[in-house]
This record gives C-alpha cells, structure tokens and sequence, in this order.
C-alpha cells in the first residue's frame, strides 16, 4: 500500500470541506477523482501531499515513496533546450555509467592485489544500472518527447515556449521522473487527439499508481479501474472506470433512497400506533414496545441528490438554405505561417461538424474565417451563425453578470433573464458578481446562455467543454443533439465529438480534409490507412507512378529504408538481451578478474554499437 487515509477532516474556520474521508492506494492502481468545482477535489491533493495537515483523521504514507504532481496548468520553466531540461532526469544515470566506465579502464590498469576490490565495485554499480535502466535514458527522453508532441522540438528554448506547450512539458518531465504515485490534476489540457491516444497508451505501461482528476470521460474510461467521487463533503469510492461509475451510483443511489424511504414509512407506522394507543390503558404496554423500538431505531440520513444540471436548449427562427457555407480554393494563414494550402470545405444544413488536427494546425483561425464572408467564403440566405469563443473575449470582465447579460436582450423582464441564467447554472450569488470574477466554469456556462438567447441557426463553437464539470458537458451534449440546426465546433474531447458529430473535417500537413461519418468510423479508416501505408509495397516491373511513390528506384529506396529499420531494430533487441545476460553474469564473476575484464570491454562495444544503431535509426523513420 503507498496510501491510506483514514477518517480524515478539514476545513477553514471551522466549517468543514471534506469530512470522515477513507480511501487507500496500492501499487499501480489507476484511480480517476472526481467531484464539482469547489467540492474539495484540491484540498484533498494538497493533504496528501502534506502541504495542508487535517483538523482530524491519519494519512498514512509508505516510507520512502515518491509522489509527482501534475498541477492543473502547471508551467515548466528552464533556460535549457528542451532536450537537455528532460535529459536531467537521468543525471544520477550519467553518473553512474560514467563511474562505471573509470572504474572499468582502473581495473584494466589495476595491480592483481587492487583488482578484488574494483570488481565488487563494478558488480555494484553493474547492478545499479541494471536496476534503473540507465542504458535507455535517451530512448526513454525521446519516446516521450515524440509521443507528446516535441519531435521538433529538442532544441527549442524552453524560455521561448507557451503556456500550453510548458505545460505539456511539465507532464513529460513528470512521466520521466516515474515516481512511485504520479498525481495528475487535468492532464488532458492542451493536448490534441493525437498526443491523448499517445498519453493513454503510455500510461497504461508505466509501473506508477495514479490518482487523476479529470474532466476527459475517455480519457478516465481507458485508464481508471477506481472511482472517488467528492459530494457534500463525503467522500464515496466506486470499483471500475468513469462509465462503470456512472452505473454504480444511479444504483447505489436508488437504494439508499429506498431504504430510507422504508424507515420513514416505518417510522410512521410505529408513531401512529403510539399517539393512538399510549393513553389507553389496555394497549399502552405494546404502544410502549413500539416506543423502545423508535428510541433504538438507527436513523438513516436522507440521501443527497446530486444538484441538477445545467439545461441548455437551442432553437433558431428561420431556416437558412441547403449549403449553409461553402469556401473554396482559399490559402489560411496566421501571420506569415502558411496553416491550409488550397483549401475548400462545404457544410450542409444539419450537419455537425468537429474540426481536428494537431495543436497550431489552425482550427480556431480556420473557425473564424469561415464565420465572415468574404471573396473566398459564401454564406447561404437567411444564414445567421451564432459564436462561442474558448477564451469569452466578449464578455467585459468588469460587469456584473446580470447586468451585461440583461443588457443584450432589454425588453427581457428580470425574472426571465435570471431564469435563463439559473437553467444554465448561474444562481442568485453568481449573477450579482463581475464576470471578472466568475470561475472558467461559471463564465462558460454564461457564454453558452447568451449563445442559447442568441438564435443562430448555424453554431460555431471553440472548444465549448473546456472548463464544464462532466454534468454541464453531457447536457450540452444533449442539448446539440437534440438542435436540428447546423454545428460547426472545434474540441479536444473525444467523447463530447463521439456524441455530436456525423462528419469530421481534419487539418494535417497543411490540407484540410472532411470525412462523412462519426469519430469511431474515422479513426478505424483512418488506423487502416495507416496499416497499408507500412505494408512493404509490392515491386514494379515499371516506372509507372504507384502507392504514392514517383518511380521505380524511388520504390526501391523506400524498401531498402524498411529493411534496414527492421534489420536495426533486430539487432537492438539482440544488444539488449546481450547487455541483460553480461550485466547478470558480472555478479556471478566477480572474483575472477579477466573475466570481468572480458564482459566489461564486451560491454563497452555493445554500448558504441547501441548508439551507433540508434543515430542510424533516426535518419530512417
């Protein structure tokens, strides 16, 4: 076990935040945490990591664990190069094979009586490195590098970055680090499709427990197997990932409700009896048993229903033509970097569209061009578009939200205008605040009840979950599926596209390109084209242009590459296993020192060869 709380309590001036809180950790469980903004979620993080000590309750910590901490937006800051920021990770590593190497050429120099004591040192530092993998420091660097996106990037200044990408970076360096619990508070911000599937798969293979917060329901699907969830200050854990959940608790929900319900007809029953009975002399002994039974009776607390939702509803006064937006043959840029090439993109009426594609491929900037009509982009009659901006531009920070929101529709009577802002999740206490001062979540929710009174018949919409609770995402989810007008939005959450779109326009490699079907549908194409693009191609007899390829010797150049990948990464697996087998064998010989003179310069040219191979290998992919 690496954590275990028990009955643990806190609060601030005496009022509680979290209360009787018991949950464990053990070695590589995946636990996702969830709750409200403002339940706890954090104040719980911070007691574990004992930034915060409880009013009452332990918090027991297994001696000698190490916990990582992935803080929501967290900035990583350096003045070194990307690269060499995630290389000092592995600084105890360098070290240690570093050590290893002098201490091989010292006892290649050494006298016979010096020799029993170098070669139990280089049995020591054999086995540390062993242990710690140290021979797979850069492949390590590099696999998460690439996998999160900086393939690029390794010389980049870490100082020159932005947020978004120090962010990504922190979460690398965390990754590398391994530590024993890696707590992750939204993991998920700032990474596009690409790198989520990337993240997934990785974590699913480090040895860490993890304890995630996170608002990305498949993200928490594919890498949970434990569910805490925060509610009224009670805390309530839950076996299996976020859809298991979900069922669990509607479950455990109806029956607690029952049997509460059952104690207070009960209850009545019994307290009937008594009033009508006590007085009477002939039945006052029985109304008495029924007394003592009320008086030992444990009263079960009522249940806390889970407050109600956000409602959004959308609806639109006219509808416009079938081609709502067409755009053709148009170059988009941002500043001087070309983003599409030649591009062209209609949308019907009805359709609901997600716009993907890698971070800085353009999907905003491409959101926004189509939004104006201009020489290259035509809007269909009675077309009236309605916009919501990730980053509420619009809305003026110093006013208060009842009055900017009453402002944009004045014949509104007041009690409507804050009936449409309760359904959407603004209450009394949040409309008489600046906007300025409202959460991401509270200021989202406004964004999308002016977007609701708006009537546009045609939605655009820039990351529209970014900041929602998971209640708020899936009735806004409801909400666009039930619209029968036209959607257009960009967004990082898989399953809020899984649930809104029929068709998928996607940006890479400067070309925009649109598939008529669902996320799923798109992926499994999208994974079989993959799969036949590294299927060797088949050799020609003639120059004849085919499999995406100009020419014969063009063909051959590219099989000759395949080849030699494969031959590479044969001989690296059989390096391994070498370097595994002589690293075991240097404990079994220690004593006899031409032995251990054989394997270490054996050694030495597996490690040049290794490096040879793998420099080799980066040319070629």
């Amino acid at each position: 076990m690496l954590l275990s709380l028990e009955n643990v309590t806190f609060g601030y001036l005496g009022v509680p935040i979290i209360q009787d809180v018991c949950f464990s950790v053990h070695e590589t469980e995946r636990i996702g945490l969830l709750g409200a903004n403002g339940v706890g979620k954090t104040t719980l993080l911070r007691l574990i990591l004992g930034e915060l000590t409880p009013d009452t309750g332990t918090i027991f910590k297994k001696n000698g664990a190490r916990i990582g901490y992935l803080r929501q937006d967290e900035k990583f800051d350096s003045s070194l190069t990307v690269y060499e920021a995630m290389k000092e990770v592995f600084a105890e590593d360098e070290r240690l094979i570093e050590k290893l190497r002098r201490t091989q050429e010292d006892f290649s120099k050494a006298k016979d009586d010096e020799r029993k004591a170098l070669s139990s040192e280089i049995e020591r530092l054999s086995g540390r490195i062993a242990a710690r993998d140290s021979y797979q420091a850069d492949v390590k660097v590099k696999t998460v590098l690439n996998g999160m996106g900086f393939e690029k990037m390794y010389a980049q200044k870490i100082a020159t970055m932005s947020g978004g990408e120090k962010t990504r970076l922190a979460l690398c360096k965390l990754l590398l680090e391994a530590p024993d619990l890696l707590i992750l508070d939204e993991p998920t911000n700032h990474l596009d499709v690409k790198t989520l599937f990337w993240l997934e798969d990785y974590l699913k293979t480090v040895k860490s427990a993890i304890l995630t917060v996170s608002h990305d329901r498949y993200f928490l699907d594919k890498i949970t197997s434990k569910t805490l969830e925060i509610e009224g200050g009670k805390l309530s854990v839950f076996r299996g990932n976020y859809s298991k959940y979900r069922v669990l608790k509607e479950e455990k929900l109806k029956q607690e409700l029952s049997a509460y319900e059952k104690q207070q007809e009960e209850i009545a029953r019994l307290q009937d009896y008594v009033n009508k009975n006590l007085v009477r002399a002939t039945t006052a002994k029985s109304a008495q048993s029924r007394v003592n039974r009320l008086e030992r009776m444990e009263l079960l607390e009522k249940p806390v229903l889970p407050p109600p939702p956000p409602r959004f509803c959308f609806s639109y006064e006219q509808k416009p033509y079938e081609t709502v937006i067409k755009a053709e043959k148009f170059d988009l840029f941002a500043g001087d970097k070309l983003l599409i090439k030649a591009g062209s993109f209609t949308l019907a009426r009805g359709r609901k569209c997600a716009l993907t594609g890698d971070n800085g491929t353009g999907k905003s900037t491409l959101l926004k061009f189509l939004k104006q009509e201009s020489r290259e982009v035509s809007h269909a009659k009675f077309t009236k578009i309605s916009y919501f901006d990730q980053e509420g531009a619009d809305l003026p920070k110093d006013e208060r939200v009842l009055d900017f929101f009453w402002g944009k529709h004045p014949l509104m009577p007041r009690t409507d205008a804050q009936k449409t802002l309760a359904k959407a999740g603004l209450f009394e206490a949040d409309v008489q605040k600046k906007i300025g001062e409202l959460s991401g979540g509270l200021r989202a929710k406004l964004a999308l009840a002016v977007l609701e009174t708006e009537r546009g018949n045609v939605l655009f919409l820039d990351e529209p979950t970014n900041h929602l609770d998971l209640a708020a995402r899936e009735s806004l989810e409801d909400a666009l599926e039930k619209f029968d007008g036209t959607v257009l939005f960009v967004s990082h959450d898989r399953r809020f596209i899984e649930r809104v779109a029929d068709c998928i326009a996607s940006i890479e490699n400067q070309t925009l390109r649109v598939f008529d079907g669902t996320l799923e549908e798109y992926l499994k194409v999208k994974a079989e084209s993959k799969a036949q693009e590294t299927k060797p191609q088949k050799s020609e007899k003639t120059d004849k242009p085919t499999g995406g390829y100009r020419s014969r010797s063009e063909r051959a150049d590219e099989a000759k590459k395949a080849q030699r990948t494969r031959e590479i990464e044969k001989r690296l697996e059989a390096i391994e296993a070498e370097e595994a087998t002589l690293n075991a064998s240097l404990a079994e010989c220690a004593a006899d020192y031409r032995k251990v003179l054989e394997i270490s310069a054996r050694l030495k040219e597996l490690h040049a060869e290794s490096d040879a191979l793998y420099a080799e290998y980066e040319t070629l992919i």
